[in-house]
């Protein structure tokens, strides 16, 4: 199976070509409290998965943070190609894979996987579950996962596309549904992003363990 869904990757190519970065409705300058939740659970050694990255900051930053393990996956070839440019050499600091992670073979194991809107765009049933999948085979044992979705008072739409809003215990009954066993939440917080044109978005940042030593 490819690990590119050609009409998802062109929507998102489309979202990205000829905007700047400071106009895309998700931009942040500073990745919080992304960036506050890896410093607590990932040591500047830990393997980052960036799920959903795109030309989002985290990775420049994480990279200045000093943590060597940094790798940014993403649906856009003109995303990634983005953010590349705009680190210039200090981008082979990173890995950059394209694909869609419901398709995607983790070639390796992260002891963080960081997810930033990408869960609640899976509507589908089939979609969720192959997401999970996915999670399982790059998250390791004791590793910890932050996934964080628009809440339930959130927009309903992003993009051009519906979502699927969670509270952090919808989110966690979800996966638990999906993997049951494999997952407990060690931490959830609310946050509301200002897009560029000043509308506030709610989101849920929840943090789960796999199970599996610490």
């Amino acid at each position: 199976m490819p690990d590119i869904t050609q009409q998802a990757a062109a929507h998102w190519d489309a979202a990205y070509e000829g905007r700047a970065e400071e106009a895309l409705t998700w931009f942040q300058a500073r990745p919080e409290p992304s960036l506050g939740l890896i410093a607590r659970h990932a040591g500047p050694g830990a393997a980052v998965l960036d799920v959903g990255g795109g030309a989002a900051r985290l990775a420049d930053a994480l990279l200045e943070a000093g943590q060597a393990d940094v790798t940014v996956l993403d649906l856009s070839q003109v995303a990634l190609a983005a953010a590349r440019a705009r680190l210039g050499a200090r981008a082979d600091a990173a890995r950059w894979i394209r694909a869609d992670v419901t398709r995607w073979a983790p070639p390796r194991e992260y002891d963080l996987w960081h997810d930033r809107a990408v869960f609640h765009f899976l509507t589908e049933q089939a979609d969720r579950a192959a997401y999970v999948a996915t999670l399982l085979r790059a998250l390791s044992p004791g590793g910890v996962a932050i996934i964080a979705t628009f809440a339930p008072d959130g927009p309903e739409a992003c993009s051009g596309l519906p979502v699927q809003r969670y509270s952090p215990e919808t989110l966690t009954a979800t996966l638990e549904a999906l993997a049951p066993g494999a997952f407990a939440r060690i931490g959830a917080e609310a946050h509301v992003h200002e897009t560029p044109s000043g509308r506030r978005q709610s989101f849920q940042f929840s943090l789960f363990r796999r199970a599996g030593p610490a």
